[in-house]
């Protein structure tokens, strides 16, 4: 991994936030104090669309209809729920730059539903045929599995090329996920911007 690469003293701005995108960067804060550094890891983690895995069980669950899935109705609660953690990467500041994204249309949630609650979701960015994938959360079994494979089927219909996941975990690796080296990352990363597609 590519460890962070610079700190920014400025503040962070979503005009930032793009300019980083496109080069292949992306902010976390420390836990600590706040400060933001970038980073840009080698090897990238990204879902190949046309190779995601649903899990049997997951696809069982999903037939139920168990969950209801909507999509930038609760941006703001999918976003403070990512961060409540003990330790969190997203600090006041992160959340309030990709807010600003949200509001220009740039930065989109996906949320699972059950009974008029919120019980997962996830946020990230999207920028040509680019999706960047930042955080997920769960409060209920299953609920952020489902906001993946929603994510994943809005992207394909939608035309989309790249999904960034940044990092490889255990339970991205189960939908797919794989690892390629920086290089190959920025030229599928240009490829994808250079597209117009439409999240929404």
């Amino acid at each position: 991994m590519t460890a962070p690469g610079w700190c920014v003293m400025q503040r962070l701005t979503s005009e930032l936030l793009v300019r980083a995108y496109c080069m292949g960067a992306f902010p976390m804060a420390d836990p600590a104090d706040g400060s933001i550094s970038w980073y840009a890891p080698d090897p990238r983690a990204v879902i190949p669309l046309e190779r995601f895995h649903v899990p049997r069980s997951l696809a069982r669950t999903i037939r139920r209809g168990r969950f209801e899935v909507r999509v930038n109705t609760a941006f703001a609660a999918v976003i403070g729920s990512c961060a409540a953690r003990d330790e969190t990467w997203i600090s006041a500041d992160v959340a309030r730059a990709y807010t600003e994204l949200h509001r220009l249309g740039l930065a989109h949630s996906v949320e699972v539903w059950e009974g008029g609650a919120l019980a997962g979701g996830l946020y990230g960015v999207a920028l040509g045929g680019a999706f960047f994938g930042e955080s997920m959360f769960s409060r209920v079994a299953d609920a952020s599995k489902v906001t993946l494979v929603a994510l994943v089927e809005r992207l394909r219909t939608r035309g989309f090329t790249l999904l960034d996941t940044q990092f490889q975990t255990p339970h991205l690796a189960r939908f797919g996920t794989e690892e390629i080296p920086r290089e190959v990352y920025l030229t599928r990363l240009a490829a994808a911007l250079a597209l117009e597609r439409s999240f929404v």
